[in-house]
């Protein structure tokens, strides 16, 4: 989102590994430390990059999560961020989960809150709708400027 803001109408996180300088001893395959590669770890974190976020994120993440990478305080942190910035996100917390969720609730709404999320920032607006009618299209798509 940061990067390429004109590709996505919004983008949706699960708990993940926002600011690398909280690993600093290596990641996935990055097996330097952040003193020894300071750039890498500034560049592989999003929250570094809060401040050119301009489309509509939503994060979740387990309360309980206990992957050493990706604790809650990663995306509680990266939301804050955001919202300093004046970005439009949005943090679920689901309680009682660690970094994969198993409750058959909290499954249910991470897909609520998903469907919600893109139905807000995906769907064509109504003008969009009818533009396409009156202009004869007829498959519904709108006139794709979303």
């Amino acid at each position: 989102l940061a990067h390429a803001p004109h590709l996505f109408a919004c983008g949706i996180a699960r708990s993940g590994a926002y600011n690398r300088t909280l690993t600093p001893f290596g990641f996935q395959a990055e097996q330097r430390t952040l003193w020894e590669a300071g750039d890498t770890y500034m560049k592989m974190s999003p929250f570094m990059l809060a401040n050119q976020i301009t489309r509509p994120i939503l994060l979740i993440h387990g309360e309980d999560d206990n992957n050493t990478g990706t604790f809650p305080m990663q995306s509680e942190r990266f939301f804050s961020a955001l919202k300093g910035h004046g970005a439009e996100c949005k943090l679920v917390i689901l309680p009682h989960e660690s970094h994969g969720y198993r409750a058959k609730e909290s499954v249910l709404h991470t897909m609520a809150e998903t469907s919600d999320w893109l139905d807000m920032y995906t769907s064509p607006s109504d003008a969009d709708v009818e533009g396409g009618e009156e202009e004869g299209e007829s498959n519904g798509a709108g006139n794709g400027s979303n």
